[in-house]
């Protein structure tokens, strides 16, 4: 039998720990809230079956062809205008990158900039398949401790001093996941200083931004980076359709530079008929009312969450309670092994993902991540009952 030689990046033991918690909660008999995808049947299918109709009628032949590695340049063009508006992000033609999926922004940022044993600070917990991509290109990770407002200034401070060749912040500051929590304004403004103070790079990832359903926005890290210190991320899965794989990156144009030669060498571009259909998505539909009605239905999906866990859960049961977003965050004492407990659950026909992924360091007992925006409002009701007899059981 073949012994195959695979390189240091792939995972040793070649197991898919989360794959497998996904699979498991798969089973039509378990109510799932371990996914972390959106309401399908919020996708604007007619109206991006017209986009598509239009982008070959109007583009067709450049759509078929090869096209350029940073993108559709009608489609960079709404990006610029859209995070003007939106997160007072400003810039040119030349500070925009699209992608396939911002997954990819996350994947080209770690084979420009991490190094082996180069460290970079994440929030604690953070994105699992962040710590996946700058794992794979040798990061040694720092963890940032958080609180209700999302990463700690003093801490992350602290971190950059005791870490002088840090390479890479990275954070998700709007309804994180998995916590949901959400960075204020002045934590913002105090990042992008220190990552001018200490001469380190910010990834600002912001897939979940636009679905707020309660409180005010907030603007982006990157408004307030006064001299390129801060990359901002974002995408269209989470307002249009995660089946399409567009992300996007606005940074110095010497980064997108780098990253575009990197990307060539990957994929060559993103797929041209995704980027015209969204370009024309965009021109003949109100991307706005779409995310209001996103956010409505999501808004309506937490709170009845959030009555669940008031209703069933046992006594001194931490949880976050987003303003927006697909996820909250749930805390139960006295449990040494949530994976032992996600089997227990799944025996209750419930399913959640187990926290231990999402720790770069040493997870915390009896952390999980609940997404309450893929289970319509009968499943959630029947859902967190199962899943309060559950943890009834396990902290007995």
């Amino acid at each position: 039998m073949t012994e195959f030689k695979f390189s240091k990046r792939v995972p040793a033991d070649g197991t898919d720990a989360v794959g497998a918690i996904l699979k498991a909660a798969a089973d039509p008999q378990i109510i799932s809230f371990a996914g972390g995808l959106p309401a399908p049947e919020l996708f604007p299918v007619k109206e991006m079956q017209a986009a598509v109709d239009l982008a070959f009628e109007e583009h067709g032949q450049e759509a078929m062809q090869y096209g350029a590695a940073k993108g559709v340049t009608a489609l960079r063009e709404q990006i610029l205008e859209h995070v003007k508006q939106k997160e007072n992000v400003t810039g040119e033609l030349e500070n925009v990158l699209v992608t396939t999926g911002s997954e990819q922004v996350l994947d080209l940022v770690g084979k420009a900039f991490v190094n082996p044993g180069d460290t970079v600070l994440v929030e604690q917990p953070t994105y699992l398949c962040a710590l996946d991509v700058f794992k794979s290109y040798g990061a040694d990770f720092v963890s940032v401790e958080m609180d209700d407002d999302g990463m700690k200034m003093d801490a992350l401070e602290a971190a950059l001093k005791a870490n002088p060749s840090t390479k890479l912040i990275y954070t998700v500051p709007n309804f994180q996941n998995p916590t949901g929590r959400t960075m204020p304004a002045d934590r913002r403004q105090k990042l992008a200083e220190l990552a001018a103070k200490y001469d380190v790079l910010v990834l600002e990832d912001n897939p979940y931004g636009e679905i707020r359903f309660a409180g005010q926005h907030v603007p982006a890290v990157k408004s307030f980076d006064k001299d390129g210190h801060v990359l901002y991320m974002s995408t269209f899965s989470k307002t249009l359709a995660p089946g399409f794989r567009l992300g996007w990156l606005v940074a110095d144009a010497k980064v997108v530079d780098k990253l575009t030669v990197l990307k060539q060498s990957a994929d060559l571009h993103t797929d041209n008929l995704a980027q015209y259909a969204v370009v024309e998505f965009l021109a003949h539909n109100d991307l706005d009312a779409h995310v209001k009605e996103i956010s409505a239905l999501y808004g309506k999906r937490k709170e009845l969450m959030v009555e669940g866990i008031k209703e069933y859960f046992p006594a001194g049961v931490k949880y976050t309670d987003p303003e927006g977003g697909m996820f909250l965050w749930v805390e139960v004492p006295g449990v040494d092994d949530t994976v032992e407990l996600f089997k227990q659950c799944l025996e209750h026909n419930v399913a959640f993902v187990p926290g231990d992924p999402f720790f770069a360091g040493k997870p915390q007992p009896g952390a999980f991540r609940l997404n309450y925006s893929n289970a319509e409002e009968d499943k959630i009701k029947a859902g967190m009952k199962q899943l309060g007899e559950a943890l009834q059981e396990a902290v007995k």
